[in-house]
């Protein structure tokens, strides 16, 4: 974009707009970098739960929502959430970029109202449904007694007649 362009935007809506630091081909690659699955908290999972004699089936399409793992002897879906994307209750990784805030509110909108749908075609399916949240993982590689404890959790759900779960769970 010229300076002249610049200038006509400007006098039409009154701001500047921010340029990007990179160009759109560096940012293109960098945002097809982002993987959508075997990401480094699903990777962090899987190798917990294997070691602790779990089996699975990952990124099953076959089942609703196509879950990042599946434990077909607990009939249970399990998703690794990225913050950002699915959009976290008060997590500071939840944050909304300062630009193009509508594309962002739309996206984001679209990929909560996806999860719901997907939580409740899998309840309706009689499929447990248990969300790792991508800080909880962040933790759990920091800390093992939170690991413990978050695996704990998991066990308990696994044996449990609940049929949803957020990790970590809400404070009230």
């Amino acid at each position: 974009m010229d300076n002249l362009q610049v200038c006509i935007l400007y006098q039409r809506t009154g701001r500047f707009i921010m340029a990007d630091i990179v160009s759109r081909e560096q940012r293109s690659k960098n945002m097809s970098a982002i993987r959508s699955k075997d990401t480094k908290p699903e990777i962090y999972i899987r190798h917990l739960l294997f070691s602790h004699g779990y089996r699975y089936r990952k990124n099953c399409s076959s089942i609703t929502g196509c879950p990042d793992i599946y434990l077909a002897k607990y009939k249970t879906a399990i998703f690794i959430n990225g913050c950002f994307w699915h959009r976290h209750t008060n997590c500071k990784f939840a944050y909304t970029p300062k630009s193009r805030i509508e594309f962002w509110n739309k996206k984001f909108n679209s990929n909560i109202s996806r999860d719901l749908v997907v939580h409740h075609q899998l309840f309706d399916e009689n499929i447990k449904c248990l969300v790792i949240w991508e800080c909880c993982v962040k933790i759990m590689k920091k800390d093992t007694l939170y690991e413990e404890n978050i695996l704990t959790a998991i066990e308990k759900f696994l044996r449990s007649s609940d049929m949803y779960m957020e990790l970590p769970e809400k404070s009230d």
